[in-house]
């Protein structure tokens, strides 16, 4: 089957180019992929298989490949929505939607799963088990579509699951994994301080808001370098500070905006409570109140260690023309809503090279100039394809 499977998916390969490119000059943002969503289960029409639309909190697609063999459940997940963008590449097939982008390599997701996809229905009276295709919606917006699919309970019968992100940090070819906690969970905070407004000139008479912001913006990292282990990862990024006013005039309140990172659910837990503190602190310390918003987004992706060295040990001994390198990768810094998956299911979320061939400083994901080779497509096909098979000896 392998041998087959292989084969099938090389004489496709302009194929998954063609519908990425398509994905591609089509962008839609997140819960409104609508035209995506009809894309996808048109391609299905006419395939011996079960399709359910509409799951989770929006276009969600699960499609159910059943083998002709008892054995495993397994979940092929891909996303597909772009980002708020306006795209600056070059190329030819460039994004049709003024100020939407496939910028995170989402297009390229869904083309290599929907190809291989067919691939392994056209192959049913050799599979074992059966696989579930889970092309997923709004990965990029909080609460995303991952968290609803996985609550919908059409995966329920998962016995594992599994994901590839095309990323930059390597050339077509190379394949990364990483074991554990590989992607940051996320959170998003927003304060508002209120104090009492006045007149420049006496400030005894009023209650700065601003000065109290502004301690607070220092003291928060204080919790970065002074309450988490050295060993562990965390950010808090306070990316907004609306306190504009006139020069002469006390401010009467501020709001603040936060992007908050961490590697574990104990750092997550640690950073909530902290800042849950200094809050309070505030309100003592500057005689101002408080209104706090804090809401986790996205967990920290877990990679099951077990799965994840099969995985790598698949791919390293696949002989394969096209998977060049396997080699172990860094944890990363993104945020990555697979981790819901990861949470309910042994799963295993790996990386595929995709750095443009001559291209040495290649632009990252979310960039309006990011690009991939079409080279990684097919990789991405032939190494979850790998995956797959090892799954049916």
């Amino acid at each position: 089957m392998k041998e087959t499977l292989m084969k099938m998916l090389e004489e496709r390969e302009e194929e998954i180019i063609q519908i990425r490119r398509y994905l591609h000059e089509n962008p839609e943002l997140s819960f409104k992929e609508e035209n995506t969503a009809k894309y996808i289960e048109d391609f299905y029409k006419g395939k011996d298989v079960e399709v359910q639309t509409n799951v989770g909190n929006g276009y969600g697609i699960i499609v159910t490949i059943k083998g002709a063999k008892p054995g495993k459940t397994i979940g092929l997940r891909a996303d597909f929505d772009a980002l708020p963008i306006v795209e600056e590449t070059p190329v030819p097939f460039k994004s049709k939607n003024e100020g939407v982008m496939h910028a995170c390599g989402h297009d390229g997701h869904t083309a290599y799963l929907l190809v291989l996809a067919d691939c392994l229905i056209q192959l049913k009276s050799e599979l074992s088990g059966t696989i579930k295709i889970i092309h997923q919606h709004a990965e990029e917006v909080p609460p995303g579509g991952a968290k609803s699919i996985v609550e919908s309970g059409l995966i329920d019968d998962l016995d594992e699951v599994y994901g590839i992100h095309l990323l930059p940090m390597g050339p077509a070819g190379l394949v990364g994994y990483h074991a554990g906690f590989a992607f940051n969970g996320r959170a998003y905070m927003k304060l508002k301080i209120q104090g009492r407004g006045g007149h420049g000139s006496s400030p005894h008479l009023a209650n700065d808001a601003i000065v109290a912001g502004a301690h607070f913006v220092t003291a928060v990292q204080t919790i970065i370098s002074r309450r988490l282990s050295p060993f562990d990862i965390g950010v808090i990024t306070i990316g907004s500070f609306d306190g504009k006013g006139t020069f002469n005039v006390i401010k009467d309140s501020v709001e603040l905006e936060a992007d908050i990172r961490y590697m574990t659910v104990e750092t997550k837990e640690t950073i909530e409570r902290e800042i849950r503190r200094l809050v309070k602190g505030l309100e003592e310390e500057f005689g101002v109140t408080c209104e706090l918003t804090y809401t986790p987004d996205y967990p920290p992706v877990y990679n099951n260690p077990e799965l994840t060295a099969k995985v790598a040990e698949t791919l390293k001994n696949a002989n394969d023309p096209h998977i060049k390198e396997v080699r172990e990768f860094p944890a990363l810094a993104p945020s990555e809503d697979f981790a819901y998956y990861a949470e309910k299911f042994p799963a295993c979320f790996f990386y595929i090279g995709c750095t443009p061939e001559g291209v040495e400083d290649p632009y990252f994901n979310h960039h309006p100039k990011f690009d991939i080779d079409e080279a990684s497509l097919l990789v991405a096909a032939k190494a979850v394809g790998q995956v797959v098979c090892s799954l049916q000896e």
